[in-house]
């Protein structure tokens, strides 16, 4: 996995998968969302939000998948994903079964990257 942004409290994470699928992790390891400082979880929330937004405009998807698990993982972090009636798994989650073989013919993720990273400074 690479990071494609990170300050203090947060970094933002790609997920390998056929899908646009980024996660936000707190820099450190809340067990739980109620562990963490109000002036991180404002944010997570801002990332969240900024993500969903920029994953719409540039890769117009069906639905954008907004997740937060870690039983495997206890440290708070959230799933953003951008989902499409032609993946392989919708519109099972991502964990769901496997739906149908397909490859996705995206836009370049690195622009995406870079307007993300962009929109941080701003």
């Amino acid at each position: 996995m690479s990071t494609i942004y990170e300050n203090e409290h947060l970094r933002i994470e790609i997920e390998e998968s056929e899908i646009p699928w980024l996660k936000i992790f707190t820099q450190t390891a809340y067990k739980e969302m109620s562990e963490v400082p109000s002036e991180i979880k404002f944010e997570i929330f801002d990332l969240l939000d900024i993500i969903e937004k920029e994953m719409l405009a540039y890769y117009k998807p069906t639905k954008i998948n907004i997740a937060s698990f870690g039983n495997y993982m206890p440290h708070v972090h959230w799933h953003i994903m951008a989902r499409f009636e032609e993946d392989s798994y919708f519109p099972e989650p991502m964990w769901g079964t496997k739906q149908r073989e397909c490859t996705l013919d995206l836009p370049d993720p690195e622009i995406f990257y870079q307007r993300l990273v962009t929109k941080q400074h701003t």
